[in-house]
């Protein structure tokens, strides 16, 4: 499978037509990683997007910096990203992700390149953007009923 198809699996790209998704797979970078290693840490600035190409990760939250008991919110897995909210800021990362397989390949995403994109391509960027805010809408309404 090339990487546009990989890309036109991925929730975040839902939307676009194939020439945009070509564009996408344009700015991509491939990492490789081993069993163990550590991808992103929470509380690091961040200014990347991870799609998993292939392996697995975890991602992993602490309450507190230096959490004795950090717990695994989920498992990722091929076509699943992390890393969506450094498209829009420069915050700090909100879980640990670890590879939890052999080995996992990321395609990786850089902001500047992807808002050079979406300045040039506005119906790309419109979409992408619209996308990461229903899932982050998501994401809080989840954690919120939750919590209750």
């Amino acid at each position: 499978m090339n990487l546009s198809e990989i890309l036109s699996q991925v929730e975040l790209f839902e939307g676009l037509g194939r020439d945009e998704l070509e564009k996408i797979a344009s700015i991509c970078r491939e990492q490789s990683f081993r069993s163990g290693d550590v991808v992103t840490r929470q509380g690091d600035t961040g200014d990347q997007l991870f799609v998993i190409w292939d392996g697995l990760v975890e991602v992993v939250h602490e309450e507190a910096p230096h959490d004795p008991a950090p717990r695994t919110v989920v498992n990722l897995g091929q076509g699943q990203v992390f890393g969506e909210m450094a498209l829009v800021d420069y915050g700090p990362r909100s879980a640990t992700i670890r590879v939890i397989s052999d080995q996992a390949t990321v395609q990786t995403i850089q902001r500047d390149a992807f808002m050079e994109l979406c300045e040039s391509h506005t119906h790309l960027g419109y979409v992408v953007m619209r996308n990461i805010a229903a899932d982050l809408s998501f994401k809080l309404r989840h954690q919120h009923l939750v919590g209750r």
